[in-house]
């Protein structure tokens, strides 16, 4: 008997579970746009859990602000990230007018023609 009590319970503890419904559904998610996890956001993670009812705005919970300052920092490092890319761009057209001005002042100061020549072109 202590055997057949010991099996029975090795095999509710041994028995299989699988995650395919959960990684298919994470996959159709993604597929349709929407965030893998459903409770990431949404009506129920992005509102308040209250309001006043003469309309003064509630205060934001605690993962309200974590979430509103991460994207805060994403947006200031998009603008200096697009700042830097802005002043690598201008420093390299400076870079090649500098390099064709120089091209053009040796061009400029080589020999003339003189006599006879010179005086054909004007």
């Amino acid at each position: 008997m202590n055997g057949l009590i010991n099996n029975v319970a090795f095999r509710l503890m041994s028995r299989p579970f699988s995650w395919t419904q959960v990684a298919h559904m994470k996959q159709w998610r993604i597929s349709k746009g929407l965030s893998a996890n459903r409770n990431a956001e949404g009506v129920l993670t992005d509102g308040p859990d209250y309001t006043y009812l003469d309309g003064r705005p509630t205060p934001l919970l605690v993962k309200q602000k974590m979430r509103m300052l991460k994207q805060q920092n994403y947006a200031n490092q998009i603008v200096t990230l697009c700042s830097e890319l802005d002043f690598a761009k201008k420093r390299h057209q400076e870079i090649l007018n500098a390099k064709e001005q120089e091209r053009q002042d040796i061009i400029n100061d080589r020999l003339k023609p003189k006599g006879k020549v010179m005086l054909k072109k004007k």
